[in-house]
């Protein structure tokens, strides 16, 4: 058995040139301009979701989430450098009476050239680009909305989101411990040549979780997970073959908490990818080893203890996951974006787990409309 696995690995890797799939059309960034300076603009951004899992593993639950998201918010754009927005994040889920959850949405962001200062809302979940061990795309639907501090540059060469993402904030004799995340993410392009890119991805992702003012008798807990990346990839702009690409990560996973609490204390995992996109979809190979590997915001699946209903707190050390993605995303028509998914995963190292999959359809809609400008 182990040898067909290891050819069929083999063989992806040679012929595809990412689990770490591209998420660009999910994305939406409100920038300061000198065309815009003096504007008052409406901002809207509805986000629909079909998310399915047909799991039957021990680690990850099968399970639907199906509804849509709305975000308008008036933004105003003092000068050429700073915008100040407010606005409203609405979540609805099919099947269920009412409206799920709203979010306020307050945001000032000033911009000098490539570089970015935030400070409110975050330009948060999939726009951090992080891989699935570290950060689960699901967030983007379950923690759609992060406050704190955010710092963006975005040049030809660099790509670099540092941010704190105050999760949740306490006051005295609060019956919970405050929770804070702080990470980055970057991209540092080395090499750069006739449509061929070779960069570095750095990612780091720090959760701490305690307080002085909470009446939690629980101990403080800190984890950080970090991946260090190599990528390359190649565009073309005709013919059937649009873009080659591999994208490869050290992954490793530590707790510093004064107690240690957790069933692992310390782990690492290396996430191979790669990937062929052609004008009818990328078809993506990607596989995951870890050992004793854990994350507060990765997606399960991934992990070596368990959060699957039946079987909380069960563990493997090692985890060998064989993933096959086909996805196709295109701009339907101006404004309007269509994702779609499907991603078998294949557990190598039980060989009585049938495959499992998942599949997601996600439809955006992203639109400014100039309401009034200061003469």
């Amino acid at each position: 058995m182990k040898k067909p696995i290891l050819t069929l690995i083999i063989i992806l890797h040679s012929l595809l040139v990412s689990a770490q799939l591209q998420n660009d059309s999910l994305e939406y960034r409100v920038t300061p301009d000198t065309l815009k300076a003096g504007n008052l603009e409406l901002s809207l951004y509805n986000f629909n979701f079909l998310r399915n899992y047909e799991y039957f593993n021990n680690f990850q639950d099968g399970y639907t989430l199906f509804g849509t998201q709305l975000e308008p918010r008036l933004i105003f754009y003092p000068n050429s450098k700073l915008l100040i927005s407010a606005g409203i994040h609405i979540r609805k889920d099919f099947g269920k009476d009412g409206i799920d959850k709203t979010y306020p949405l307050f945001t000032i962001k000033y911009k000098n050239k490539n570089t970015s200062f935030i400070t409110g809302v975050l330009e948060g979940n999939v726009h951090h680009r992080f891989i699935e061990p570290i950060f689960d795309i699901e967030r983007k639907i379950n923690a759609p909305v992060e406050y704190g501090t955010q710092l963006v540059v975005s040049k030809q060469k660099l790509f670099l989101d540092a941010f704190v993402n105050w999760n949740r904030m306490i006051d005295r004799y609060s019956p919970l411990q405050e929770q804070i995340f702080a990470g980055a993410s970057a991209d540092v392009s080395l090499w750069r040549k006739d449509g061929l890119k070779f960069s570095l991805p750095l990612q780091l992702l720090v959760f701490h979780q305690g307080g002085q003012i909470d009446t939690d008798p629980s101990p403080l807990r800190t984890i950080a997970n970090t991946a260090l990346g190599l990528k390359l990839q190649s565009d073309r702009t005709t013919g059937f073959v649009r873009q080659l690409k591999t994208e490869n990560y050290f992954v490793t996973y530590s707790e510093f908490s004064p107690t240690k609490t957790a069933v692992f204390q310390d782990g690492r995992g290396i996430f191979l990818n790669a990937s062929i996109g052609t004008k009818f979809g990328n078809l993506t190979g990607s596989y995951w080893e870890g050992n004793q590997y854990l994350s507060v915001t990765g997606m399960p699946i991934y992990q070596s203890v368990s959060q699957q209903i039946d079987n909380p707190g069960y563990s493997e050390d090692v985890r060998r996951l064989l993933f096959l993605r086909y996805t196709y995303q295109r701009q339907l028509v101006s404004n309007f974006y269509l994702d779609f998914r499907v991603e078998p995963v294949f557990d190598l190292k039980n060989s009585g787990q049938k495959m499992d999959f998942s599949h997601s359809l996600f439809l955006v809609y992203k639109q400014d409309f100039k309401l009034f400008k200061r003469k």
